[in-house]
């Protein structure tokens, strides 16, 4: 808990356009890994654009560390397959939070990230005051994979006791 800095909610919300593992579709789910830790979300059956809408919560102890994603195929009598992945950095969120803004209309865009060969993302984030939280919006591009798109929002939650930002 003293090296706790707080937490980091992903909200996995969509896959789009996923590629085809099967004869004609896909069985996906996303594994999210940041150093040790590893979350999954639930297998959506047939469905290359499937809705996950699953919440999965990271303990962050270390900043640097990228969060990576990777989507697979469940398959029943063999290993499941790869359908892609990408990786992105928590500091541009972390950044706004430490900004301790405060009383923002909904929907204030604070900052924006913009797609480049650096990151995954496949168009414009923007990083947002919501319900008097900082949350940030982003869609990822899956590399190695002929085709894919994964949709997620961030928030940081602060943690009592922690070391916090």
């Amino acid at each position: 808990m003293e090296n706790l800095l707080g937490l980091l909610r992903i909200h996995v919300q969509r896959g789009v356009n996923l590629a085809v593992r099967d004869v004609f579709t896909s069985d996906p789910y996303v594994v999210i890994r940041m150093g040790k830790q590893k979350l999954k979300t639930r297998v959506i059956k047939k469905n290359v654009n499937p809705e996950w809408n699953d919440d999965l919560t990271l303990s962050i102890v270390d900043l640097s560390l990228p969060v990576k994603l990777a989507v697979y195929d469940r398959d029943t009598f063999s290993l499941d397959d790869k359908m892609g992945d990408a990786e992105f950095e928590i500091s541009p969120l972390v950044n706004a939070v430490k900004m301790r803004l405060e009383g923002l209309p909904n929907g204030t865009i604070i900052t924006k990230v913009q797609p480049s060969r650096e990151n995954c993302l496949s168009q414009e984030s923007c990083i947002i005051w919501n319900n008097g939280k900082v949350v940030q919006d982003m869609f990822l591009r899956l590399r190695n994979v002929e085709t894919g798109e994964v949709e997620l929002q961030l928030e940081w939650i602060h943690v009592p006791g922690s070391r916090g930002l």
